[in-house]
């Protein structure tokens, strides 16, 4: 067995896609992660589903890992032939004690990498409004480590050299010295109404932001609880948030949103989540796959040859569509076959996916449930007619049984299953245990069963307790229905079944809730 390799990855300030390219290819290949607090969480869903993760990070039952046994236990890892990823929150070079991880490698003979990251000492303030920089107030910035007690802090750093050395002074870990700090600064020359801006948890839903002076702001963080960790600015430039602050702006800002959708449609709704200023957070908890049982491939075998026969073929929903078209494919079966049929779409994205493989749907109804498409096609239906529904094996029995009362033949195809998903997430009942996850979506029933019954799985014996803070949205009436026999109290609910329903739905929610004066802030991240 040869030595494997290590790759010492900056993850970024927390945001999960501000991680680089090249880093997320090194998550991608590795076998082993090992990462601490500071790294996205959501970084490890792009791991192989093989790979080994170690936290090395704090939890409420086991202090910080050693700085020294994180080293040696990179070094075994690579021993026994693996590829690691040591992923590390900012960038790794400052701060990050990726010298003495890579000086142990070397000395081990173990190849490895240093992939930088976007650091939190630009980002962060960045996120808050504020730029390092500015042509009119500072040309040059420092970067501090603030963490030290006041004596180490004396010892590795020259107050009266690095006061005024630069403009912008970037002090990190420092909230607790915030004090000493100030009365350093301002004892070495800096005005004591100095701008001064403490940003904690940047670029995740729990950012928040104190603004000051030197003069003031200990007295601030005292008042308000100002907790760590934190990004400390002081210089003019902080004077630039009032004016350039943004993603505060967003609608969905403070909230970080679990997404239950099966991976292969999760992106859609957190691309939606994200750019409204939330933070999506996904834990998959259904996939949908071909059947395997040969009986029920035998009968959409023989469905599909009889394609001449059919009046209708009523499609609910776009995996539907999807595993329509592929059966078609997988049993040499032309769409032109079905050329006397009348197609019916529940709901636009299912008429979307028909059209993207040219049929135009001949009756969508305005609203997006089986029984509005009943309604719809109660005037067009006749008794004797034969009517298609290629679906899920979880659909329901009420399309099919009342066309059957109509006096129409329906011929039900489970062209798809939906299973329970395998994730894995050993951060997420720790997020929904410390009020971390805002908002837990659900996009059908399915979703609602399998996320219980997950959370049942990894030891959680109340989940409705465990989710009696969190905001449950659901897509429409028959997941809100079975959200509440699960015993959640349903909060948002779309007017509209589609994943721009939902999203408006909690725009609205969060506009709602930042207007009660009793509507603690803090647990929204504001």
């Amino acid at each position: 067995m040869g030595l494997g390799k290590v790759y010492l990855v900056g993850a970024g300030p927390g945001d999960p896609k501000l991680i680089t390219v090249r880093g997320l290819e090194a998550i991608r290949r590795s076998d082993a992660i090992v990462y601490d607090r500071l790294a996205g969480p959501q970084l490890l869903g792009e791991a192989r589903p093989d790979a080994e993760k170690v936290y090395v990070g704090k939890r409420p039952d086991r202090h910080t890992m050693k700085q020294e046994d994180i080293n040696q236990l990179l070094v075994d890892l690579a021993l026994k032939g693996k590829t690691v990823c040591r992923l590390k929150g900012g960038d790794p070079t400052v701060f990050g004690r990726v010298g003495e991880e890579a000086e142990l490698l070397r000395r081990y003979g173990i190849a490895y990498e240093i992939i930088p990251g976007i650091t939190s000492a630009i980002a962060v303030p960045a996120y808050a409004g504020i730029p390092v920089t500015h042509r009119d107030m500072a040309s040059s910035f420092s970067v501090i480590t603030g963490h030290e007690s006041p004596d180490k802090l004396d010892k590795s750093i020259y107050w009266d050299k690095v006061t005024n050395a630069t403009g912008t002074l970037l002090f990190l870990m420092g909230v607790a010295k915030i004090g000493y700090i100030s009365e350093q600064l301002i004892k070495h020359g800096r005005p004591p109404e100095t701008p001064v801006a403490l940003v904690r948890w940047g670029t995740r839903a729990e950012q928040a932001t104190l603004t000051g002076t030197l003069a003031d702001i200990e007295r601030k963080v005292k008042e308000t609880g100002f907790e760590p960790p934190a990004v400390i600015v002081v210089g003019e430039v902080v004077r630039q948030r009032e004016t350039l602050r943004w993603i505060e702006n967003k609608p969905l800002f403070g909230w970080r949103v679990l997404v239950t959708r099966a991976r292969s449609q999760a992106s859609e709704l957190s691309g939606k989540i994200d750019e409204l200023g939330g933070e999506p957070y996904e834990f998959p908890v259904i996939e949908t796959r071909l059947p395997q049982d040969p009986a029920t491939i035998g009968r959409i075998e023989a469905a599909l040859r009889d394609a001449e026969s059919y009046d209708w073929v009523v499609l609910t929903s776009v995996n539907g569509v999807e595993y329509f078209f592929k059966w078609l494919y997988a049993c040499s079966v032309d769409v032109r076959r079905f050329h006397r049929a009348s197609f019916a779409a529940v709901g636009p994205k299912t008429a979307e996916a028909l059209k993207e493989r040219g049929i135009l749907p001949d009756v969508l109804p305005e609203k997006f449930q089986a029984e509005d498409l009943l309604a719809s096609l109660k005037d067009k239906l006749r008794p004797g007619q034969k009517a298609l529904l290629p679906r899920g094996d979880l659909a329901r029995k009420l399309l099919p049984d009342e066309l059957r009362a109509m006096g129409l033949t329906a011929v039900e195809l489970d062209v798809y299953e939906t299973a329970m998903a395998a994730a894995k997430d050993e951060i997420l009942p720790e997020l929904l245990k410390e009020g971390g996850i805002h908002v837990v979506t659900f996009t059908s029933s399915s979703t609602v069963t399998n996320f219980m019954a997950a959370l049942r799985q990894s030891g959680i014996e109340d989940p409705p307790a465990l989710l009696r803070g969190a905001e449950i949205a659901c897509i429409g009436p028959v997941t809100a229905r079975t959200a509440e026999e699960h015993g959640l109290k349903v909060t948002i609910m779309a007017e509209t079944a589609t994943l721009d329903g939902l999203v408006a739905a909690m725009v609205e929610r969060r506009r709602e809730l930042l207007k009660q004066a009793a509507y603690d802030p803090k647990a929204g991240g504001v």
